[in-house]
């Protein structure tokens, strides 16, 4: 049964006419709903509110028609009861919760659901499926977010979350599945059911550079905003946004909160050409083979980039692995890498976020790969360095957390290869137990870089440049 169609079709059995002049008949006892004068304006506020929302046109009318419906619903007790089980795509969060925030307060209104309290919850937190029995009954409206978590647990607790959930879709609910499109589509693919009970999709849209732009200079005209430091603004905007990998309301934020502070906008990021970085390149001492396979690497891109279509080229895979000792020169190639990748367009966003294994595994069973996903979601679009990699292959690693971590990074490196670059560096001998530990790893490792020991002469002439970059000249 889908419920979209069962609304429309009583949506238009209804509404079709003119309501305001042809009112519905009523059966039953109407509730009676008698709002003050506070309350009809927060009406008018949270109507208006759909409006602004960074969804598309027929998502914000469908809202509306939930809307309507359950208001009706309280006044006519003989109409169809409809579970509102809903998709939202809509990846940013802020966004989300205004939604669920307009649909709880309508629906709490109308008397449309058992519990006027909202719960939301991470699939990763969810350690035993029976969980999701006690949050059903409490809650009239459920959020479930991070719903990859399932692909990550096995096929036992799968198959038990499923019937859990399904047996609680008809009860007096509002459930929402939020996250990425295609999460969600595999996540419906699991169960041939689940499409018609989740049949009504919100679809979220990015906003132009106008509108943060508009939404930016709203939310700081508290302060009187020269025309000088409005045109800066529009001109960050346009140089940022388009790049930046930070959800909208986040970049908002983050923004407003400077501008509000410094009265001013921060400096626009000034990227190294591809001259500059090979020149940096050269400047460092040894790492004969390091720089044969980067020129290489450069060459690649830019054919790829000048053939376009023309040559099948397959998408190029730059995950990495760098071996080699401390002090080798790892940390400091994988920044020209970055510099490079941002120049030949290949990224997003110049940027290294440098962590080790601690900043992955947490202490807790289901945390690890919460905490893991952060790591890769600040990374986005840039270039994520683990050092010291081969600690996530630890063999004392009873709770299996480790694995978990290494797991998700896999999964992360093959769903996203197209916005982000991952490094594992590390000893030569450890990381090859590291790689060892998970098939998965070396089959998604497109470079091996090997960093050698530097030779007595190497280290002269490097302590000379340190010398002489320091101010200082050695005599004889």
């Amino acid at each position: 049964m889908n419920n979209r169609k069962i609304l429309e079709d009583v949506y238009n059995d209804f509404f079709g006419r003119n309501i305001e002049h042809e009112p519905v008949e009523v059966q039953r006892e109407p509730v009676e709903i008698q709002p003050s004068q506070d309350k009809e304006v927060l009406d008018q506020d949270k109507i208006n509110q759909i409006d602004t929302l960074f969804i598309e046109e027929e998502s914000k009318e469908l809202i509306k028609k939930m809307i309507k419906y359950m208001e009706v619903s309280s006044i006519d007790k003989d109409k169809i009861y409809l579970p509102f089980c809903i998709t939202a795509l809509v990846e940013d969060k802020k966004e989300v919760e205004k939604i669920t925030d307009i649909l709880m307060y309508y629906a709490t209104k109308y008397h449309y659901i058992d519990s006027s309290k909202m719960k939301k919850i991470s699939l990763y937190d969810l350690e035993k499926p029976e969980e999701i029995n006690s949050i059903y009954q409490d809650n009239g409206m459920i959020l479930l977010e991070n719903l990859d978590a399932l692909s990550m647990n096995d096929a036992t607790f799968h198959k038990k979350f499923f019937h859990n959930f399904l047996e609680k879709i008809n009860d007096r609910k509002i459930t929402i599945l939020t996250g990425k499109k295609e999460v969600i589509k595999n996540f419906l693919l699991e169960n041939t059911n689940l499409e018609n009970y989740f049949s009504f999709s919100l679809k979220g849209v990015s906003p132009t550079v106008n509108d943060i732009y508009q939404e930016v200079i709203e939310k700081v005209s508290k302060q009187k905003l020269g025309e000088d430091l409005q045109v800066k603004i529009l001109d960050y905007v346009s140089n940022t946004y388009p790049k930046s990998e930070q959800s909208y309301s986040n970049y908002i934020d983050t923004l407003c909160k400077y501008i509000s502070f410094y009265e001013d906008t921060p400096k626009l990021e000034e990227a190294k050409t591809k001259e500059e970085v090979f020149k940096e390149l050269e400047e460092l001492v040894g790492l004969k083979k390091v720089k044969k396979t980067f020129y290489d690497l450069v060459d690649l891109i830019t054919l790829k980039n000048k053939t376009k279509e023309e040559l099948k080229l397959k998408n190029i895979n730059l995950h990495m692995v760098f071996l080699g000792n401390p002090g080798t020169g790892k940390t400091t190639v994988a920044r020209l890498i970055g510099d490079i990748l941002y120049d030949l367009k290949y990224i997003k966003q110049n940027k290294v976020v440098e962590v080790s294994s601690k900043d992955l595994v947490a202490e807790y069973v289901g945390q690890t790969a919460v905490k893991t996903m952060n790591v890769i979601e600040k990374a986005m679009g840039g270039i994520l360095f683990i050092d010291e990699a081969y600690a996530l292959a630890d063999k004392n690693d009873k709770n299996s957390y480790n694995g978990e971590a290494i797991a998700t990074l896999i999964k992360a490196m093959e769903d996203y290869r197209d916005n982000l670059v991952v490094i594992f560096a590390g000893y030569t001998k450890e990381m090859q137990d590291f790689l060892d530990s998970n098939s998965g790893i070396i089959s998604r490792i497109g470079y091996t870089l090997e960093f050698d020991d530097y030779t007595n002469e190497e280290l002269i002439e490097i302590f000379k440049g340190m010398v002489e970059k320091a101010g200082f000249i050695l005599e004889e």
